[in-house]
């Protein structure tokens, strides 16, 4: 895989791209992350096979931090992400997004009318600040995704609640992510959640055009099952949620095999 740097209307952004030459996939990162929790896919027979593109968002990983606090909303992420896939012609790539990635592929959609599919993890689509309540659980780790300044120690609760209860997967990369995070996105997307400043997400897939796969780990810490089962999905793939055993809210990251063949078939089920 190679690491490289693009200007999306004056803001540096940092992305990698895998050796694949097939359908071209995009992967967005979740709050506080970097591009490298998709290493395993890039690396891998997935990235061998479909062309893989995987940005950093603005403050995170390698990308340069936003101009201002505005700049760290789901809205600037949605046109940041608008015009990386435009910039690198992937117009009708599958777009998937974990957690806050898949918030922003969700705010971007109405852009991207070409996309070829969605797949959505440890991303619970909420119509309203209301719905807030009900489609994330009760875990005062979140809090720390919203929190400018961050330790170790929260860091460190903050990335055990990406992995299902017991989990033995390493985090000291998750944790230095979430420390090398420009502490200003977090603050900045807590103040754009809490104006409402963003799309009615159940309403985005309720109408969407394109197949929607929507992944949840019987180990999630953080994301509502019972919440993503009450929500209108048309599109959905299989017609149901995909449950996935023995995993929480970072699958690519726990079972990165069984995820990339999931993956897999989405994508093959396009074709």
């Amino acid at each position: 895989m190679k690491e490289q740097r693009i200007s999306i209307a004056g803001q540096r952004v940092t992305y990698t791209a895998s050796e694949g030459t097939g359908r071209t996939v995009v992967l967005v990162h979740g709050n506080s992350s970097s591009s490298r929790v998709w290493r395993h896919l890039l690396d891998g027979p997935f990235g061998e096979r479909y062309r893989c593109l995987a940005p950093d968002l603005p403050g995170h990983g390698g990308s340069a931090h936003a101009g201002k606090a505005d700049d760290y909303s789901l809205r600037s992420y949605a046109s940041m992400l608008t015009g990386f896939v435009r910039e690198l012609r992937a117009e009708d790539a599958v777009m998937v997004g974990w957690s806050l990635g898949g918030h922003i592929a969700l705010e971007a959609a109405s852009a991207l009318p070409d996309v070829a599919g969605f797949v959505l993890f440890g991303t619970p689509p909420v119509g309203s600040p209301a719905d807030v309540g009900r489609a994330f659980l009760p875990n005062p780790a979140m809090n720390v995704g919203f929190t400018p300044e961050v330790d170790t120690e929260a860091a460190t609760a903050y990335a055990r609640s990406f992995l299902a209860p017991g989990s033995a997967l390493p985090t000291d990369e998750l944790v230095a992510d979430v420390l090398a995070t420009d502490g200003a996105a977090r603050a900045g997307l807590l103040a754009s959640l809490q104006a409402g400043a963003f799309a009615d997400e159940r309403a985005v897939v309720e109408h969407l055009a394109q197949p929607l796969a929507v992944l949840h780990g019987e180990g999630e810490q953080l994301v509502s099952a019972e919440y993503l089962n009450d929500i209108r999905m048309p599109t959905l793939w299989g017609g149901a949620v995909h449950m996935l055993p023995g995993v929480g809210h970072a699958p690519h990251l726990e079972a990165p095999e069984d995820f990339a063949e999931v993956l897999t078939r989405f994508v093959t089920d396009l074709d």
